[in-house]
């Protein structure tokens, strides 16, 4: 198999089309283009993929994490639990507000939040868990849930990567206090920059709105200490054509990992739990043996890729003690899945033969592993 006279396939490719041009062109010409009509309607609409919370519209997803802990009130000396197997910006948030991260590891099936894990962090200066629904996975939602009523803790979902996902056919950002999503150019929506917060609370839902826009619902009558992380008109526009789109390009994701699990024998595919709605905004395999090799073969076959994600948070300089060295943390089964991921195209441009030599080169470079 030989990969240098075809073209080269990318491990992800932003949808920008004409509908989202023209939709940003339209917000531009109307001179409304901060946190306008566009903006309503974009939270309006989104709230039919979260079972009907309340949707305030930010910024980013980073944003969006951050502004509920703040809403929520977390600062110094409280505890969140959280994933190491992830993107920093999850354990950032909970830094950015003062408070402390509780590493713990993950199910090596959906590579989220093992409850049991989670169970056995709980401490008296814990205030909430964050699951993160990764690569597009639903975390153990309902046994997340059970642990956070026995303790009394707010749960806050970090769905930057899981727009529709649903487990037991309830969708993410439905279960917690609250819900956090990206809209980055390669999630599987985008508003080129942006996040969304999901929450059946009305009362956090106006803290939130205050929170984003200086702590003000009218000009000049601040009613709290906010800052400014709205989002842009043009930003809500491009969301709420993506948003038009994200069914159709959800099945296709799901049909084309169908085909990649039926066809890849070299890697280990990436299981699904019962009732859970996998998504795929990444195919996440698991290399045995040397993924440099994997990924240089990949290459060379003309296959993208990537790593999500080579360093644990745990491990990463801003969560490392005074000594240079990562905490009392256990964390097995994250280091031995930041050792063995690759992410392969899933994403709905890919043709039928795209996916045929993503299979094919997946099986020639777990052999070269």
């Amino acid at each position: 198999m030989d990969g240098q006279n075809a073209e080269f396939i990318p491990p992800a490719r932003p949808v920008i089309g004409e509908a989202e041009i023209d939709a940003a062109v339209r917000v531009l010409r109307s001179g409304r283009v901060v946190q306008g009509p566009e903006v309503a309607a974009f939270e309006e609409e989104f709230a039919e993929l979260v079972a009907g919370r309340h949707c305030v519209a930010v910024n980013s997803g980073t944003s969006a994490l951050q502004l509920t802990l703040m809403a929520l009130g977390f600062g110094p000396g409280d505890e969140i639990i959280v994933p190491s197997f992830s993107f920093a910006a999850s354990a950032n948030s909970i830094r950015l507000v003062g408070a402390e991260p509780v590493f713990v590891d993950i199910e090596p099936g959906s590579f989220c939040l093992d409850p049991a894990a989670v169970e056995a962090a709980v401490g008296p200066r814990t205030k909430a868990i964050m699951p993160v629904h990764l690569y597009g996975h639903p975390a153990a939602m309902d046994k997340i849930m059970t642990i956070a009523e026995r303790h009394g803790l707010a749960v806050v979902e970090d769905a930057a990567q899981a727009h529709g996902a649903a487990l037991n056919g309830t969708p993410v950002g439905a279960f917690g206090t609250a819900g956090c999503f990206s809209f980055y150019p390669t999630k599987n929506m985008h508003s080129l920059e942006g996040g969304m917060i999901t929450t059946a609370d009305p009362a956090l839902a106006r803290t939130l709105r205050l929170l984003r826009n200086q702590g003000m619902e009218q000009r000049y009558a601040n009613e709290i200490v906010g800052a400014n992380m709205r989002m842009t008109d043009v930003a809500a526009a491009i969301g709420r054509v993506q948003l038009t789109q994200l069914g159709e390009w959800t099945e296709q994701r799901r049909s084309n990992a169908k085909f990649l699990d039926s066809r890849i024998t070299g890697m280990v595919t990436p299981p699904v739990a019962d009732a859970a709605r996998h998504v795929y905004h990444q195919y996440t395999v698991r290399v045995r043996g040397d993924r440099d090799a994997a990924q240089q073969r990949l290459t060379e076959l003309g296959i993208g890729n990537a790593v999500y994600y080579p360093t644990p948070i745990h491990r990463l300089k801003p969560y490392l003690n005074a000594d240079g060295q990562p905490g009392p943390w256990d964390l097995p089964e994250t280091e031995r899945a930041a050792a063995e991921v690759i992410s392969l195209p899933i994403h709905p441009s890919l043709a039928q033969a795209d996916l045929e030599r993503i299979a094919d080169a997946a099986n020639v470079a777990g052999g070269a592993a």
